[in-house]
């Protein structure tokens, strides 16, 4: 213990007198590179340990500058293998049973290795083929007694510096708590297990199945997959596949994970993600999970919209809900500093974004405010930034949010939950106003998306505008109404006098007037002109909803079927009043 703690104190002891001196010799930022890749190599130098406390801290824009988290990411778990007599006596002791009773076939040497362990190849006695991986010998002692000096440090750190944002301690037992479960491979089965059952359904998502009978605490047994890694992009042309293609899937199978369902896979760098040789993406290596609690899920959507709104003040309360601020935390001052870095960064749509250049940015307003980001939310960073960073290598304007953005838009739209329609509500309507343009790009965006069904539309919008008995929104949905109305009907008139279906039903005088209106002149008018363009707005909406495919009209029913009832028969009658009135007033102008 002591020459352990000994050398632990020594490496990092160098690397913080280092900083103390730059700091008193004023040339600490000068510095800033050089101290990043000195750290790196002391994590490096200490073991597998720092390498995976180094890879956590590369995903905490909160308690580093970006030149630290930048070099951080580089870290590789890349470690010496250890002697295969060992591996194939582990794999004996935890399966209580001889290597030529569990497999028929095994490579004699490793073919891939970790910090915490090596796999091999193998065939069952079925023929099967398997990957094994096998845990390094004593990895748990060694951890267990890094990360018990670790603690000390931690918490002599937390007592003595109050000007951190964040508790070392409670960072170190998170992250303590998620190595422990890497190292229990039977856990690493069950991950897998409901990994496949809540996204195996997407046919081009592959998870390799669990062999339970060969699987214990410290080998784990399974199916081989044949694949290439998502960084061996020159490979993966060469077979005839599209990298951009597979990043897509993979972007598209996190935003499940992430909004969904809450469970993600918390470290899928390239070594992680396959290539299958039908296109499919093949995830590996379930050790390292994590969860989006459910209040989460919703805020981070919300964002999203905040930001499509650029309101500046609702992003900074979002960090409330996204456990990153204590209640007590005054956000005023965050709201000029958001909006100084989204202003600047917005000049093109969200889609247009790149990540990382949200990710950077955000990271130096978390570094400067009392910011404590979660763990769950450092590692969607990461996730997310590793799949854009590999289709940038491939296209350099690649945009992840653009991708990203109809998965949002489909959730918006077809998500009946109270969390999502709130949301709907701060997108659709502003100063009093229903925005026909945002519901059209929801359409067009929602649409791009894979699972978008456009016969869950309508029961979201319907209840968003006429159900609940003190639904705010009525009076602006019925004042919606009359004008949308006016706008099929009148301004069917003006654009086209053999319209005449949309007239049906109306009597004779009215008809004869509406008509009129086209050669009255009326239609130089600017509140013509506005009708004109709302009614555009309107079929381009009804174009887009009924030409999506898969769209049902029977879906209208739940439309009839509300303003069939009682509650809504009140709004019924302010719409035909409006829309009367309205009719009459043109008669008199």
């Amino acid at each position: 213990v002591a020459s352990r703690a000994l050398k632990i104190s020594s490496v990092l002891g160098a690397f913080a007198l280092a900083i103390f001196l730059d700091i008193k010799l004023g040339r600490d930022d000068a510095q800033l590179r050089a101290r990043a890749g000195q750290l790196r190599d002391a994590l490096t130098d200490l073991g597998p340990t720092f390498v995976k406390v180094g890879q956590a801290l590369s995903t905490r824009p909160d308690l580093l500058p970006g030149v630290f988290l930048e070099e951080l990411s580089l870290l590789q778990d890349a470690l010496p293998t250890f002697p295969d007599e060992v591996a194939f006596k582990t794999i004996e002791a935890e399966l209580d049973r001889p290597l030529n009773e569990v497999y028929s076939v095994i490579t004699p040497s490793p073919i891939a290795a970790a910090s915490l362990g090596q796999v091999y190849k193998a065939k069952l006695h079925d023929g099967s083929e398997v990957a094994v991986k096998v845990q390094r010998p004593a990895i748990l002692e060694g951890m267990e007694l890094d990360l018990f000096l670790v603690r000390i440090g931690a918490q002599l750190v937390d007592n003595n510096l109050a000007s951190l944002n964040t508790s070392l301690t409670d960072l170190l037992d998170n992250f303590a708590e998620r190595v422990y479960q890497e190292l229990n491979y039977v856990q690493e089965g069950l991950n897998a297990e409901r990994f496949q059952d809540l996204y195996g359904d997407r046919v081009d998502i592959m998870v390799p199945s669990i062999m339970w009978e060969s699987t214990a605490m410290r080998v784990i047994t399974m199916e081989w997959v044949d694949g290439i890694k998502l960084s061996e992009q020159q490979a993966i042309t060469d077979q005839g596949l599209d990298i951009l293609q597979l990043v897509d899937i993979g972007i598209q199978c996190s935003l499940r994970q992430l909004l969904e369902a809450g469970f993600f896979h918390a470290d899928p760098h390239p070594g992680n993600l396959l290539a299958t040789p039908d296109g499919r993406l093949a995830y590996l290596d379930f050790g390292m999970m994590s969860e989006t609690p459910e209040s989460a899920r919703y805020a981070i959507i919300n964002h999203v919209v905040h930001l499509v709104n650029r309101d500046y003040e609702a992003m900074a309360r979002d960090y409330y809900a996204l456990d990153f601020l204590e209640e007590s935390v005054d956000v005023r001052p965050i709201v000029p500093a958001l909006a100084a870095f989204f202003d600047d960064v917005l000049e093109a749509s969200v889609s247009d974004l790149n990540f990382k250049t949200i990710t950077d940015g955000l990271g130096a307003v978390l570094y400067e405010y009392p910011f404590n980001v979660p763990a769950y939310y450092a590692l969607i960073l990461r996730s997310l930034t590793v799949l854009e960073g590999l289709a940038l290598y491939t296209d350099p304007n690649f945009k992840v949010l653009g991708k990203a953005y109809p998965y949002m838009a489909k959730r918006l739209l077809t998500d009946p939950k109270p969390q999502l329609r709130d949301a709907l509500e701060e997108l659709l309507f502003k100063d009093g106003k229903f925005r026909w343009n945002r519901l059209e790009n929801l359409l067009r965006e929602g649409r791009k998306n894979d699972g978008f069904d456009a016969n869950k539309v309508i029961g979201p919008l319907v209840s968003l505008a006429l159900e609940g008995d003190e639904n705010k929104l009525r009076p602006l949905v019925e004042a919606e109404a009359v004008r949308v109305v006016e706008a099929l009907v009148v301004g069917g008139a003006i654009t086209n006098s053999q319209e005449m279906p949309a007239m049906e039903g109306i009597p004779e005088p009215v008809r004869q007037f509406l008509l009129e209106q086209r050669t009255s002149g009326a239609s130089s008018r600017i509140s013509d002109r506005d009708l004109l363009a709302l009614r555009a707005q309107v079929l381009t909406v009804w174009r887009l909803l009924t030409s999506t495919r898969g769209f049902d009209p029977s879906t209208l029913q739940p439309l009839v079927e509300v303003v069939q009832r009682q509650s809504t028969q009140e709004f019924g009658r302010h719409v035909t009043q409006g829309l009367i009135t309205r009719v009459v007033a043109r008669g008199v102008q």
